[in-house]
């Protein structure tokens, strides 16, 4: 980022920090717009210091990577709260490919982003998951991960330790990675027999045990507990698109990877995630919450 006459090189370097600690929040929150909120937090705490409280701040870059660690650790605690008032299932907030606005304000989409992954972060506790994604995925030393946790980097170490055994064990149950272009292939096929309402072509492209897990958050209606079984998905989506007319299926990437978007005269109702083992579905997520959409109803 080049700096314009008369901009403090100071502020370019601190707001140079934005995307990073966006990337950070949401893979700690699962939610966009939370992860906005963090950093809007984040950023009027640094402007309410004064300017000899900011110049002594060794490094601005690691103070506000503390600072929005903190805010979504406790954000984290809250939040347990909340899901257990939730009307239905949560799933986190599904991410398009090539989102509108600020590039600033832009998750990078790798394997920390897709949707199985950040299912399996909710299992973990707040401490849990801010030290992985801190030390597994932004590489943070355990030193600097305690003083956002607030406990040893013994601790921490362990913390970690136990939400790297939390995404093995996730992973045992699954099959060996799927090339991209071959997810792309199950998806597309599982979006004609959709289309075409084909329970036996769906339920052909389903694992067994699949399952299917709807978010409506109360304001649209989902299903409101995970449907289970390769043919009873196939019948409850046969089932959607009978009930609804004129639903428009879209292949969009979701997370970094192969899904869908349903779409009804132009907007965007719900968003797809799938995780595909081999050639068959292992899990479905639509978001149909329309809070959680925002980032597709634009453009």
């Amino acid at each position: 980022m080049t700096t314009s006459p008369g901009q403090d090189p100071s502020l370019t370097a601190i707001m140079s920090e934005r995307r990073h600690l966006i990337n950070l929040a949401y893979r700690l929150l699962g939610s966009l717009a939370d992860a906005e909120d963090v950093v809007q937090e984040t950023y009027a705490r640094w402007y309410a210091m004064s300017r000899r409280q900011q110049e002594a701040i060794e490094s601005p870059a690691a103070w506000l990577t503390k600072v929005a660690g903190r805010i979504c650790l406790d954000l984290l605690g809250s939040a347990r709260v909340r899901r257990e008032r939730y009307v239905g299932e949560w799933v986190p907030e599904p991410l398009p490919d090539l989102p509108e606005g600020d590039p600033a304000d832009r998750v990078t989409l790798d394997e920390s982003v897709n949707m199985a992954f950040l299912v399996v972060l909710e299992s973990m506790t707040p401490a849990e998951r801010v030290a992985f994604i801190l030390h597994d995925v932004f590489r943070y030393p355990f030193a600097e991960v305690a003083e956002i946790v607030g406990r040893s980097p013994a601790a921490c170490r362990q913390l970690a330790t136990s939400a790297r055994r939390r995404i093995r064990d996730s992973r045992a149950a699954q099959a060996p990675a799927t090339p991209a272009a071959q997810q792309a292939g199950v998806v597309r096929a599982f979006k004609r027999a959709w289309e075409g309402k084909d329970i036996g072509a769906l339920i052909a492209l389903l694992d067994p045990e699949a399952t299917a897990t709807g978010d409506g958050g109360g304001l649209v209606t989902a299903a409101p507990r995970p449907v289970r079984g390769a043919e009873e998905i196939a019948r409850f989506l046969a089932g959607r698109m009978d009930a609804v007319s004129g639903i428009r299926l879209v292949e969009r990437m979701v997370n970094g990877r192969p899904g869908l978007v349903a779409q009804l005269d132009g907007v965007t109702v719900s968003v797809l995630a799938f995780d595909v083992a081999g050639d068959r579905i292992q899990h479905i997520w639509a978001v149909l919450n329309p809070d959680k959409l925002r980032p597709w109803t634009t453009g």
